[in-house]
């Protein structure tokens, strides 16, 4: 039987808070409203990191039972230029 899910998938989720990020950016929001869209992107970013850092896990581990050459740490810094 299939797992129920009670928060969003990853591309959901970062979907939203794409379109927070958005909403933000116009300029068009209250101080409330602004502060409580910056909330739920905090909760939306620390679900998505959630969700790379169980993926990079679970490459590690199945690269890991083939065989195959242990994954490197990619240089963000490098990567952006």
């Amino acid at each position: 039987m299939a797992k129920s899910k009670k928060t969003p998938d990853f591309e959901q989720s970062l979907e939203q808070l794409e379109n927070l990020v958005e909403a933000l950016e116009a300029g068009d929001l209250t101080l409330e409203q602004s502060l409580k869209q910056f909330e739920e992107g905090i909760t939306l970013t620390r679900a998505c990191q959630t969700a790379l850092s169980e993926a990079e896990q679970t490459v590690k581990i199945l690269t890991e039972k083939s065989g195959q050459p242990a994954l490197e740490d990619m240089d963000i810094d490098a990567a952006d230029d």
